[in-house]
């Protein structure tokens, strides 16, 4: 596909970015639609259009990027009435750049492929800072050759590209991503509580670690951006999304017979956030419970 139309469904906290990246780096011709009319709006300034509604950006482009917020969001937006399932055309790609429950991600990617559309999970890591530098990890499942083919479109919003193997395998590590840093942040939060109440200055304790064994993105980012200052903004990474994507996690630790003891207490530890009221804020606020403060 040589000069592609691209179709963006999606422009929340991450896709917005992403799609902007994609027309500003790439210089493709991008149609966009969304709920809500801003961003709309903003990426119009980069020569973005608004392509309408779901089926009509399905329709217009050859390769489609979706950005939804849950598996149940994009189940809705594929198999609606006039959603994507309902206005595909043999040759097309739809790329979900979600995280998704594997399950879902292969039971598409089959109904896809029924109507000879190619179906790639390529979910993303890293903030939305990394969104706006086009500095995100992406973690790719699908066909060699058809993720050779969106791999530059990737490369746009992406400095870190892997190609995980067959579609779902994109959902695995992303989700296996996502279980390892909320471990890491818990952790990092009794750290913090513990060293506070012992009399050494957490900031003090955070350097050192990340001169030692000890290092890591967790730290360097949720522990010293978030935790130490405590700072936890609304429209981050926040405790809800973060309990869904940890779900995703627990029903693949289920399928696979492992039990995954420290994922379960991440999963009560979010929900006492919740049920504190602290839901709405970027994940790492569970280090309150923790301190006490």
């Amino acid at each position: 596909m040589s000069n592609p139309v691209i179709g963006f469904i999606g422009l929340g906290v991450m896709g917005e970015p992403m799609c902007r990246n994609l027309r500003v780096r790439g210089r493709h011709r991008v149609l966009a639609t969304d709920l809500d009319a801003a961003p709309l709006a903003r990426l119009a300034e980069h020569g973005i259009e608004a392509g309408g509604g779901i089926g009509a950006v399905v329709r217009a482009s050859d390769i489609v990027f979706a950005s939804l917020p849950s598996g149940r969001v994009l189940e809705g937006v594929v198999r609606g009435a006039d959603g994507v399932l309902a206005n595909l055309r043999a040759g097309q790609i739809f790329v979900d750049l979600g995280t998704s429950p594997v399950a879902l991600t292969r039971a598409l990617a089959a109904e896809f492929a029924a109507k000879g559309v190619h179906y790639l999970d390529a979910p993303v890591a890293r903030t939305r800072q990394a969104a706006e530098a086009g500095t995100l990890s992406v973690m790719v499942g699908g066909d060699p050759e058809t993720f050779r083919e969106v791999e530059p479109l990737i490369a746009c919003f992406a400095s870190d590209i892997t190609h995980c193997g067959v579609v779902g395998n994109g959902q695995v590590t992303k989700i296996l991503n996502n279980m390892v840093l909320f471990e890491t942040v818990a952790a990092l939060s009794e750290a913090y509580a513990i060293a506070k109440r012992s009399g050494l200055d957490p900031a003090l304790l955070f350097d050192t670690l990340a001169k030692g064994s000890a290092d890591s993105f967790a730290l360097r980012n949720h522990g010293m951006k978030a935790i130490v200052p405590q700072v936890f903004p609304e429209r981050a990474f926040s405790v809800e999304y973060a309990q869904k994507d940890l779900a995703y996690a627990l029903e693949l630790a289920a399928d696979t017979g492992v039990d995954a003891e420290g994922a379960r207490r991440v999963d009560r530890l979010f929900n006492r956030a919740i049920e504190a009221g602290l839901g709405d804020q970027y994940h790492p606020v569970v280090s309150r419970l923790l301190d006490g403060d």
